[in-house]
């Protein structure tokens, strides 16, 4: 199952773990006999850390490959399903998430890792139940606080790090588990140390005060940076022993991590508390850029964040990260957590404008739909961000009650929705946000078109034409001729969804009239490409010139994936022009960027015309082995070839000369072949036996 993917944002490496060997051979155990196993286990335990080591341990137990999705930045059950199919990176084309799930990961002997599920707790077990009901060879492994109780559920709870006993030798002390880990730590901190007969009574004290939970000592080892290690066991003593004397809630262990987290609060300075509260509003981390913009302020001077930042990361209270040598900023989930717990009222109402409008800049600068040299650039940057625009859409939706803002962003972000495939995520927001924002405006018109465009890229027809009815009469209510260019636009193509050819043509035609009467370059350009791409089975000729001109506004402005789109339009043309050869080479060019971006649904489109080419030119193995390796691409979208207007004629085409050529029982054989390629094989395939 291995596959292209998207570039994302960036996931810190985990350190080497340490100890856990019986933990890990229960896990083994587990999964050889139980479909679903739960990790459980208090905050800072390592719950996460032992699933990911496990996971990759086990990863050659798995043949159809291990996939980790972390859940701890989704803030929105809702959201669910779509987030584990971006992390998969599947396009939602049909009605049901969790069915496209569930069809994907059916016959695979794949390991599914969901990390942090807590706070998701029923929309978690939900999903489970569906995805083992419906998909009988996977394995899922869960990290969570607490059991789904889902049937067939196995529970194992991780415990803490083994400390040493308050009586015994001191040679044995450095024989621990948390005593390694604790060592390990602090030799990053201060490079050198080790645990001796000098040290090893101070060290098996500091890690029982922590009762061997591996955040806190790695929240105490960072501490040695600063301080030599009895000043360190003195402070923590004390504090534990204040601790010790409080009423705060929870056992014991949570106790102790809950004391580590306000020792470790209490020594930053007031301006690094105020950061670390004030960060943890960022979902997903945070570049240097947005640190300035939302955080600074106040008693944070915006020429004081990179020291600050430095002295949280010092305390490792933030993990650092690099996504393409841009600096970034983590938290754990327990320090997020505790972070929140410390913003004040009034640091969060100063903090949530000045992070939606961030945001909204963000959203706004990365557009996707415009014509620009760094398209691949704003589609990382917006994956990166995602979790935080979520945040902030949410924010506009509800506590700052700026429905607007949220459907601006919502609908801006269409073109990211397309080409990352979440496209029930995008008509998620957008049907909150309609809803929220039902008073005429420009921004309610841009939201319908949308809504509807992604409807329609489901196969939703139905959904699709109530909001492009009132889409086209608000904009001309209101005089918005670009919105009513673009309604008429995404109207075309409800029409062949619909099996109209001649009307969708004719509205693509009016549509780009409309565009180049308002001006409007970028939404002329996608205009080129609908036209030429859902017109070229009908009108090969007629739209082949609209074609070459998106290629050549592609290249003019250096736009990396508008040129791929382009480059799937005009070899589309080419090849219902009979010009195969054109063909085979813009489709090739266009798979291979595709691919290396995990653009899914542009792949599947140029394997699937690869594969006709082949069977125009009488190589009807390949072509059938061709449409097999595409199909589970298809049916992991929840989409048909012969249920698309570019690709009906030529998919019925080429499996009909297939099956006549070597027989159907040749044609299973071919078409069984190509499909067990994995998409990794099948695109290598392609491209080596295309430029054959």
């Amino acid at each position: 199952m291995s596959r292209p993917r998207p570039g994302g944002p960036s996931t810190l490496e985990a350190p080497a773990i340490v100890g856990r060997r019986h933990e890990m051979a229960a896990i083994r155990r587990a999964l050889s006999s139980t479909r679903l196993l739960t990790l459980t286990g208090t905050g800072g335990v390592g719950k996460s850390r032992l699933a990911r080591w496990a996971a990759e341990a086990l990863r050659g137990t798995f043949p159809d490959g291990v996939e980790t999705v972390d859940l701890g930045c989704l803030e929105d059950g809702g959201l669910l399903e779509s987030a584990v199919a971006a992390a998969l990176g599947l396009r939602e084309a049909g009605p049901s998430t969790l069915d496209t799930l569930a069809d994907y990961l059916a016959g695979h002997r794949t390991l599914l890792v969901l990390d942090n599920c807590e706070h998701l707790l029923d929309p978690c077990a939900r999903l489970v139940h569906g995805l083992l009901r419906g998909a009988p060879r996977l394995r899922i492994l869960v990290t969570s606080r607490q059991a789904l109780t889902v049937t067939g559920e196995r529970v194992l709870w991780v415990p803490p790090l083994p400390v040493p006993p308050r009586e015994g030798p001191a040679r044995d002390v450095a024989r621990h588990d948390a005593v390694r880990l604790f060592e390990q730590r602090a030799a990053r901190a201060r490079p050198g140390f080790a645990v001796d007969a000098a040290n090893a009574p101070a060290v098996a004290r500091l890690s029982r005060r922590l009762e061997g939970i591996p955040l806190a000592i790695e929240l105490a080892a960072a501490r040695l940076r600063t301080v030599p290690l009895d000043q360190l066991v003195s402070e923590l003593d004390r504090h534990v022993e204040v601790l010790e004397e409080s009423t705060l809630p929870g056992p014991p262990r949570r106790r102790s991590l809950r004391g580590t987290l306000d020792w470790s609060y209490e020594l930053c300075s007031p301006a690094e508390q105020r950061l670390w509260s004030r960060l943890s509003m960022f979902a997903g981390g945070a570049e240097l850029e947005a640190v300035e913009a939302v955080c600074g302020g106040g008693e944070i001077g915006r020429e004081d964040v990179v020291d600050l930042l430095a002295g949280l990361v010092d305390k490792s209270v933030l993990v650092p990260e690099t996504r393409e040598a841009v600096p970034r900023y983590g938290m754990m989930e327990s320090v997020r957590a505790y972070g929140l717990e410390r913003l004040t009222r009034d640091d969060a109402e100063a903090l949530r404008p000045r992070y939606l409008d961030h945001h909204r800049r963000l959203v706004e600068a990365n557009r996707l739909d415009r014509l620009a040299p760094d398209q691949r650039e704003r589609y990382r940057r917006l994956q990166a961000d995602l979790a935080n625009v979520r945040v902030a859409i949410e924010l506009s939706l509800g506590l700052l009650g700026q429905p607007r803002a949220g459907l601006e962003m919502a609908a801006r972000l269409w073109g990211y929705w397309l080409l990352a495939g979440s496209l029930t995520e995008g008509r998620h927001w957008l049907g909150r946000a309609l809803s929220l924002s039902p008073e005429p405006s420009l921004s309610r018109v841009e939201g319908l078109w949308v809504s509807a465009l992604l409807a329609l890229h489901q196969g939703d027809l139905a959904a699709a034409e109530p909001p492009l009815g009132e889409c086209a009469s608000l904009a001309r209510r209101l005089g918005d001729d670009a919105g009513l260019a673009c309604a008429v636009q995404t109207a075309g193509l409800a029409a062949f969804a619909a099996g109209d050819a001649a009307r969708g043509l004719a509205l693509l035609e009016e549509a780009h009239a409309r565009h180049e009467t308002c001006g409007e370059r970028d939404a002329l350009a996608l205009n080129l490409f609908y036209t030429a791409a859902y017109g070229a089975a009908a009108h090969p000729e007629r739209v082949a010139e609209q074609g070459e001109r998106f290629l050549a506004l592609a290249e003019a402005h250096h736009a990396e994936v508008s040129r791929a789109y382009a480059l799937f339009a005009v070899g589309l043309a080419a090849w219902n022009r009979g010009d195969w050869r054109r063909a085979e080479a813009l489709m090739r060019e266009s798979a291979a960027f595709r691919g290396a971006i995990g653009d899914r649904w542009g792949l599947a489109q140029c394997l699937e015309v690869l594969a006709w080419i082949a069977g125009a030119r009488g190589d009807h193995g390949r072509a059938a082995r061709g449409l097999g390796a595409v199909e589970p691409l298809w049916r992991a979208m929840g989409a048909s070839p012969d249920r698309l207007w570019p690709h009906v004629q030529g998919h019925e085409r080429c499996v009909a000369a297939a099956r006549e050529a070597l027989g159907e029982r040749g044609y299973a054989a071919a078409f069984r072949a190509g499909a067990g390629l994995g998409l990794e094989r099948a695109l290598a395939s392609a491209m080596e036996e295309a430029a054959a």
